[in-house]
């Protein structure tokens, strides 16, 4: 190899760092055959991931990672959310939900009545999930070294009531949050127990992260839907599906433009799960009014007039209060 195609070779190494091949041709002549490394838009490359998986997630929107959470943290997890259900405890900013189809004289304090904890994160046991180091070390993949958890649930999907009303329509994350830029958002969901199409696992719809946010609003359903439960307007309805069936304590991480929902539990169970949305510290919240998050917004702040008296709180004001640093430095979130 002469010298010059030896600097040549340096020269490439220090601008890019990509791999350069010099190899010698049957004449006197040299030629150089250089491969730029491909650049994946939805991941940083931690050392974590594979290629392979980096490259699944950057087609499809989302990777489910085996046996992540152990079964001692999930069912230390289950007794808190069954202690709220019981009232034992109190937790600040939490809003405990239950479905559309129980009735409020059936109402008692029992797991049986609620069908999901949101925001979660004044509750230091639960929030021990968040900050999981096992969790936290693939969420850097997506979001970078700052990472804020910005919105918390523990779903608790009852049987159905005969009414459909368990099913949750299909849906985009962003639709709900403020704050920008897209991919460096994502979504952590873990199994409480086994989850199947009979109990109403995730479906989601690969590759539609690559597409735009869409309108959303609440869908038209027979039996009702449940508070906030928004769905998109306009998704190909003939897209290919993917049911994601999963096993306990296995976690799927997706992105927030990826359209998702789940359908019935058609089983006598609960379908329990915790999740966690985590975007960087470095995200930045924009102004939601005269976009189709508008709806969303002006829904937020009725619950917060009704439920707080605070009719002033601005929508990016309800969500720096929700979230909290798990890593790193909070920069601007």
């Amino acid at each position: 190899m002469s010298r010059a195609a030896e600097r040549l070779r340096t020269v490439i190494h220090h601008l890019d760092g990509a791999t350069a091949s010099i190899r010698a041709s049957p004449t006197s002549a040299q030629t150089l055959t250089y491969s730029p490394p491909q650049k994946l838009r939805y991941s940083f490359d931690t050392g974590i991931l594979t290629l392979e998986q980096r490259l699944f997630y950057e087609e499809n929107g989302f990777l489910l990672i085996k046996n992540l959470v152990s079964e001692t943290d999930i069912d230390r997890f289950r007794k808190e959310f069954e202690r709220i259900c019981r009232q034992e405890v109190k937790v600040p900013g939490l809003i405990v939900m239950r479905d559309v189809a129980i009735a409020k004289s059936e109402f008692v304090p029992d797991q049986r009545a609620v069908s999901k904890l949101q925001d979660f994160q004044e509750d230091p046991e639960l929030f021990r999930y968040c900050a999981l180091p096992q969790i936290l070390k693939y969420v850097e993949c997506f979001t970078g070294p700052n990472i804020m958890a910005m919105h918390t649930m523990l779903i608790n999907k009852p049987p159905d009531a005969g009414k459909k009303t368990s099913r949750h329509p299909m849906h985009q994350d962003l639709h709900y949050f403020p704050f920008r830029p897209t991919d460096r958002i994502v979504c952590a969901w873990t199994a409480m127990e086994r989850v199947t199409r009979q109990n109403g696992c995730l479906v989601v719809l690969p590759g539609t992260h690559k597409g735009t946010l869409k309108e959303h609003d609440y869908p038209d359903w027979e039996g009702g839907v449940n508070k906030m439960y928004h769905g998109v307007r306009d998704y190909d309805p003939n897209h290919p599906r993917l049911y994601v069936e999963m096993e306990k304590g296995d976690t799927v991480f997706f992105h927030p433009l990826l359209i998702h929902g789940s359908g019935m539990n058609q089983t006598q169970g609960f379908r329990k799960a915790i999740s966690c949305h985590y975007a960087s510290g470095d995200c930045y919240y924009i102004d939601v009014r005269g976009t189709t998050q508008e709806n969303i917004e002006n829904e937020v702040k009725d619950i917060a007039l009704k439920k707080y008296g605070m009719n002033e709180l601005a929508f990016k004001d309800m969500w720096a209060l929700r979230g909290r640093l798990v890593q790193g430095e909070r920069t601007s979130l």
